[in-house]
């Protein structure tokens, strides 16, 4: 008799403690992420990760989304594809996450959109440019503009603004970051009657561009493209300086960050960006004073990319009355409003329709590198 009463007790303590996790469990939506928060884009990856923490706990602060705590569980891939698959099984498997926000370069996030489709995750990465991202399925959204988009907007820019009739292009031939903003880049200037007059490539990884350089000295070019993340630009610029070519260089997102790695080398150069901190948008001066009051620095555009996605995704689960992900989405395609970011609605390959930043590299009035607002360029 006291073997069955305890084997009762034991029983009814196990069904208590599945019920009360149960109901722990469903006191929280858990969200995942899967940022590069060490590795060669780490200053990225830090600062988004830090920025959707700081929506959710806003968010938190409010109520949460439906009734309930959102928790956020982030995982760092190292800028390693191989990795970021390996976070993505995790979150859905052993985390059960409602959505990702993730990855957040483009070679990244293409390693593991499909698996995401596959699995029924609803996933919205903040960050990642390149134009195939979305392809791979109805749950896969993205906050940022695409590369052809933002490629094309700098060609533009090229011989609308600076009156730029020859371009040089100098690119990562191994990045899908890189190359897209490339093909970008070229049938836009092509398109608007520039001529390419050098398109030379170099591997991820290389230290020494002079060879290349020559060549796209020789070509005399009045504009040069370098699409790639700021740790590679640095080095470039610096080469292409030293080399006495003093074209204008003009650069993407991935420039972001590059006053805090340049020298005197980078002014003068002009790059397509998200947002600038200094923009007298009083939601932008909110976001910037909020960040820095909470984590003592400036925050770049992907912080305020992975912000946005946050609202974007929270709003769409709260609108939706479910995490279920088929339901999620179709809150997602109804999103219609401004965000940090600018005014964002989807179209319907779930890419945002937004306008595009472009700035300046300058001297401040401290003697350090900063960016000059130059205006905005609506799609």
């Amino acid at each position: 008799k006291l073997l069955v009463i305890i084997g009762i007790i034991v029983i009814l303590a196990l069904v208590l403690v599945a019920v009360f996790s149960g109901r722990r469990e469903s006191d929280t939506i858990k969200i995942g992420t899967i940022m590069s928060m060490s590795g060669v884009v780490s200053a990225y990856g830090i600062q988004t990760r830090d920025a959707i923490q700081m929506a959710i706990d806003e968010i938190n602060a409010k109520g949460g989304v439906l009734g309930k705590k959102v928790e956020l569980i982030a995982e760092d891939d190292e800028k390693n594809p191989e990795k970021t698959m390996n976070a993505l099984i995790k979150l859905a498997t052993k985390d059960k996450v409602a959505a990702i926000i993730g990855a957040l370069t483009s070679d990244c996030t293409l390693a593991i959109t499909k698996e995401a489709q596959q699995r029924n995750v609803l996933l919205i990465t903040p960050t990642s440019t390149n134009d195939r991202v979305t392809e791979a399925g109805d749950l896969i959204f993205r906050s940022c503009f695409k590369d052809s988009f933002q490629g094309s907007i700098v060609a533009q820019f090229a011989i609308e603004t600076l009156g730029a009739q020859k371009a040089a292009i100098l690119y990562d031939m191994n990045n899908d970051y890189s190359t897209g903003l490339t093909k970008a880049f070229q049938d836009t200037f092509e398109s608007l009657g520039g001529r390419m007059v050098a398109i030379e490539s170099y591997a991820g990884g290389d230290k020494d561009f002079n060879a290349q350089i020559t060549k796209i000295k020789a070509a005399a070019p009045d504009v040069l493209f370098i699409p790639d993340y700021y740790n590679t630009i640095s080095l470039v610029i610096k080469q292409v300086r030293n080399q006495g070519l003093n074209v204008t260089m003009l650069g993407a997102d991935g420039w972001d960050e590059l006053t805090g790695q340049a020298g005197d080398e980078a002014i003068g150069s002009y790059f397509s960006n998200h947002y600038s901190p200094d923009a007298d948008d009083p939601d932008v001066q909110e976001f910037v004073r909020k960040y820095r009051s909470r984590y003592n620095v400036t925050p770049n555009a992907l912080a305020v990319l992975g912000y946005d996605a946050t609202y974007i995704l929270l709003e769409a689960i709260e609108r939706a009355g479910t995490t279920d992900p088929q339901k999620v989405k179709v809150a997602m395609m109804q999103t219609d409003r401004k965000f940090v970011t600018g005014h964002i609605k989807f179209d319907e390959q779930r890419n945002p329709v937004k306008s595009v930043t472009m700035l300046k590299i300058v001297k401040g009035p401290d003697g350090k590198l900063t960016t000059e607002y130059v205006g905005q360029v609506n799609p």
